[in-house]
């Protein structure tokens, strides 16, 4: 019999309340967004009141500037991760029904539109309040990864986002019918790989703790970008080689076409999260080595 893990039983609602008639729940989900953002803030604030850490020691916002900047960053990660999942995954859906797009509840969510929302909020507000960009994107990046690692976690206790079949020991068994349409034979239990936990911990805490490390030990702050350009691309790696283990939405499988892949050559493909993620490694790549030429100078 192949070894596998039993999916805990935990509810994705940490407690209902019934008010007025109706019941409104907090969801595991929607703790990972507040804490992740709360936690991200102080891990900037922390970066930002040590002066020592930046440029010719001058931090690029005050505290203020980052609280007013925290406004406009939810807003964007809301709005462009809405309005992402929305285009990149299931545009012909969300035409048919454009009333769907506001039920933001009941989910579907994108990293990449999130982080596109994040990106045009902070250009804006630096462009108003003239804050040197690369630093700010700096600031906003640094404590990130908090969101990542809570949000997979959460990802995992929905059982959602799960891999693809394995027969490795730490194979899930996730609940559902579609989770168990692995094709095996009638009987048996279909094990997935933890994907959002593989997440988790490359995107989430491994990317936080190099992010630490360089801003608080290495003076990565000194150099405008670099922090930035290892956000970018720790993230973009991670996401394209655990897309390799995570199960492909499913308006993407078809029967010839078994993986998801959205770009196909031959038998090489590439899935939908590894063609959003790649641009991201490339433009991060980029922003690190010119930031290293910058340190030279």
């Amino acid at each position: 019999m192949q070894a596998m893990i039993e999916f805990p039983d935990i509810s994705p609602e940490i407690f209902t309340l019934p008010l007025f008639g109706m019941e409104f729940a907090l969801r595991w989900y929607a703790l990972a967004y507040i804490v992740g953002i709360l936690v991200a803030w102080r891990i900037s604030l922390a970066a930002l009141r040590r002066p020592a850490l930046w440029r010719a020691q001058t931090p690029p916002m005050t505290a203020r500037q980052l609280e007013d900047l925290l406004t406009w960053v939810v807003l964007g990660i809301i709005l462009g991760g809405r309005l992402g999942f929305v285009l990149f995954y299931q545009p012909g859906y969300y035409l048919q029904n454009p009333l769907e797009i506001l039920r933001i509840w009941q989910g579907g969510m994108s990293f990449h539109g999130g982080f596109l929302g994040v990106v045009i909020a902070t250009l804006v507000y630096c462009a108003r309040h003239r804050i040197p960009l690369l630093s700010a994107g700096d600031t906003i990046v640094l404590g990130a990864p908090v969101g990542l690692l809570l949000g997979r976690i959460a990802n995992f206790i929905n059982a959602e986002l799960w891999g693809r079949p394995t027969d490795l020991p730490w194979g899930v068994a996730f609940p559902g019918a579609a989770a168990q349409a692995c094709g095996q034979p009638l009987g048996e239990i279909c094990a997935r790989h933890p994907s959002q936990l593989y997440e988790a911990a490359l995107e989430g805490a491994l990317l936080l703790a190099v992010l630490l490390w360089l801003a608080f030990r290495r003076g990565a702050l000194h150099v405008p970008g670099r922090i930035f350009g290892v956000f970018l691309a720790g993230y973009g790696a991670a996401r394209v080689v655990v897309e390799h283990f995570r199960q492909a939405d499913a308006q993407f499988i078809t029967p010839d076409n078994p993986l998801g892949h959205v770009l196909r050559l031959g038998d090489w493909g590439l899935s939908m999260g590894q063609l959003l993620s790649l641009p991201m490694l490339l433009v991060g790549l980029a922003l690190i080595v010119a930031a290293n030429r910058l340190a030279r100078e």
